[in-house]
């Protein structure tokens, strides 16, 4: 076991994927709530219809806040994992189509539009939230160390409005082969255009160059800071130009 591990019992609620479950179910418990709203019926004096709470800019944002703090935390990190690649891409394209049914019930002009884009919403969801909890949560578990818990403080940071902070140095040569390139493309998720952290390892980090290359062409900056023998410094950024 190494210092960093965790011990725990598994399927109790120190178990990492236990309390991940929980706190992703509490967020999506959340906006089930919050779409709910739209289906109430109107009161016996009002006249109106079914869906005449007015769709505002509250609801997209906390909707997209929910997709943008999924996918800076879990989907960052597990997008360089060769077994949940195919899956965050699906998850992200997933994503794309919830932005597109957002976009509907913010441009809603009548209670029964609001309605067929709210339960839009309420099926592509649910379906996001099955999937990371039986697939993608199991399979982020899986890497050493503590990534899933760190990687849900984080997502609960983000939900609640918080910042997660620019990053500033990561140095990967206490970590283990499995933990470096995840939690790198996570702190690189959080980035803002022109922002960069400095990665510390103890070889030329190549491998991880090709990944970024494959995943972020012409996206992110890449300058060397110090070339071995036994330490090699990279500064890495969000080119200006891509948010």
């Amino acid at each position: 076991m190494t210092p960093s591990a965790s011990v725990y019992i598994q399927s109790t609620q120190t178990d990492p994927e236990v309390q991940a479950r929980s706190v992703i179910r509490a967020g999506y418990e959340r906006l089930h709530v919050m779409i709910a709203r739209l289906f109430e019926p109107p009161s016996e004096t009002s006249g109106e219809k079914p869906g005449h709470h007015t769709p505002s800019l509250w609801y997209s944002g906390e909707l997209r806040r929910h997709l943008a703090a999924l996918d800076e935390t879990l989907y960052a990190a597990a997008a360089q994992v060769p077994g949940t690649q195919l899956l965050v891409r699906a998850l992200r394209i997933g994503s794309s189509a919830l932005d597109q049914r957002i976009d509907a019930l913010d441009a809603a002009e009548d209670g029964t539009s609001a309605v067929g884009a709210a339960k839009a919403i309420e099926a592509v969801l649910s379906v996001h939230h099955a999937v990371e909890e039986t697939i993608l949560l199991p399979a982020l578990v899986a890497l050493p160390g503590a990534m899933l818990p760190s990687l849900v403080a984080d997502f609960q940071t983000l939900l609640d409005g918080g910042s997660l902070g620019p990053p500033a140095v990561i140095d990967v040569r206490g970590m283990s082969r499995e933990q470096r390139h995840p939690g790198i493309f996570a702190r690189y998720a959080r980035l803002a255009p022109g922002e960069t952290f400095t990665l510390v390892n103890n070889h030329d980090p190549k491998p991880l160059r090709r990944e970024f290359e494959a995943a972020h062409s012409g996206e992110y900056t890449w300058t060397y800071l110090e070339k071995g023998p036994d330490q090699w410094q990279v500064r890495i950024g969000r080119s200006e130009s891509h948010g």
